[in-house]
């Protein structure tokens, strides 16, 4: 049995990141692909957005529910410090008209070369092709079984990701290493995924996307929960900024309702009615003109209605209104399928943030245990907050470990 000071389980950002930033002891990386950073280099299309601009007070924004829990580590690094490190690095970045940070030369491996170089210099080993099958903790020390060796280490850092992109090697193994280990894993789901809409009737919309849209998600009947962001129509459904960011909370059959021109239905109605009273002759698709849609969407919407296109104001009935105003103010889509873990950007859930410190990301169950990055349950939104997320929580670690080492 080989022994090691530090063990990282999985090649990753997170993973790498840990590794490079341990200052003491010998520092293994075992991986179970045939190199590291497979999903690194699909970030971002082979872009990497690899972090957002703004200040990090703003980022936690972008978290979803359990955003309280990332505060310690992104004040231990933030977006600035990560850019700076790669600047140190001989890599300057861009940012684009959305704040995404991305490399100058747009290529996610100039990112992991970085990151493997600074890992060459640590003197980091990196055993690629080699699954670990199982987890043991006898002694003060992780017994470690993989398909080709033993080993054995005083700190023992999971950073296996989540379960998107499957191909790329994520296939949950860190949440079975975690429960082995006894702690309790949040129900993993796809999240920053798209969906698929029950009797879908926007398919020639396909590409068209609307800016700055509320959507509001009713489950049970119940209006639970609103976010505003950027739609996009798809050949079976939503995607967009708006819908993957809000994704993490979907479940197959809840409801969505988008307000499409920003207005409560009250207050539709009352503009309605006083452009019918001054302006009668006017047809209602030059009315809707106002509210900046695409013409096929009021188009196909007035058909779903049997409102002609032409019908002048002056004759909408009352209960035309109300319907005019029910659609164009809370458009309903059901939704048939939240996308898998093969369309899935990250994973929601993970390893339970009640049994992890949000100071040193070390287990509150097994002294020398640590998390870091997709395997806990936290994910971000679109816009570089998981690729932040994975280096914030990385460094976070490695700098508990010194301390503990010191």
């Amino acid at each position: 049995m080989k022994l090691f000071d530090n063990i990282i389980i999985g090649a990753g950002p997170a993973g790498l990141f840990t590794a490079i930033h341990i200052k003491n002891g010998s520092v293994l990386i075992i991986e179970k692909n045939n190199s590291a950073g497979k999903k690194l280099l699909i970030s971002g299309s082979g872009k990497c957005n690899i972090t957002h601009n703004g200040a990090i007070s703003e980022f936690l924004n972008h978290y979803g529910d359990n955003h309280k829990f990332l505060k310690p580590a992104l004040h231990a690094f933030s977006n600035v410090d990560l850019i700076a490190f790669l600047h140190e690095n001989g890599l300057k970045t861009i940012v684009d008209k959305n704040n995404k940070v991305f490399p100058n030369t747009e290529k996610a491996d100039d990112i992991l070369q970085i990151l493997l170089n600074k890992c060459n210099e640590k003197s980091v080993s990196i055993h690629n092709n080699n699954t670990v099958t199982n987890i043991e903790y006898k002694e003060d020390l992780f017994i470690i079984t993989t398909e080709k060796n033993q080993y054995s280490c005083r700190n023992l850092i999971i950073s296996t990701g989540g379960k998107s992109y499957p191909a790329t090697g994520s296939s949950g193994d860190g949440f079975t290493f975690a429960k082995q280990l006894g702690h309790q894993i949040i129900l993993p789901k796809p999240a920053l995924t798209p969906v698929s809409i029950q009797n879908y009737k926007m398919q020639e919309l396909a590409g068209v996307s609307l800016q700055n849209k509320t959507i509001y998600l009713y489950q049970s009947n119940k209006k639970t929960k609103q976010h505003t962001g950027d739609i996009v129509f798809t050949h079976k459904g939503l995607s967009g900024p708006g819908i993957l960011d809000f994704s993490r909370y979907f479940n197959n059959g809840d409801l969505l309702k988008v307000n499409l021109i920003n207005l409560n239905s009250d207050d539709f109605k009352a503009k309605l009615t006083e452009s019918s009273q001054k302006k009668g002759k006017i047809s209602i698709q030059v009315f809707l003109k106002n509210y900046d849609l695409p013409k096929s969407l009021i188009k196909i919407i007035l058909q779903e209605l049997d409102i002609e296109s032409d019908e002048k104001l002056a004759t909408i009935t009352k209960n035309q209104k109300t319907q005019l105003a029910n659609s164009f103010c809370e458009y309903p889509f059901l939704i048939e399928k939240v996308g898998g873990f093969n369309v899935a950007m990250t994973t929601a859930g993970g390893v339970s943030l009640q049994e992890v410190s949000s100071k040193t990301m070390e287990s509150k169950l097994i002294k020398k245990l640590f998390f870091t990055g997709e395997v806990l349950n936290l994910d971000g939104d679109t816009g570089g907050y998981n690729l932040q997320a994975a280096f914030s929580t990385a460094y976070l670690a490695a700098k508990t470990i010194n301390l503990q080492q010191n």
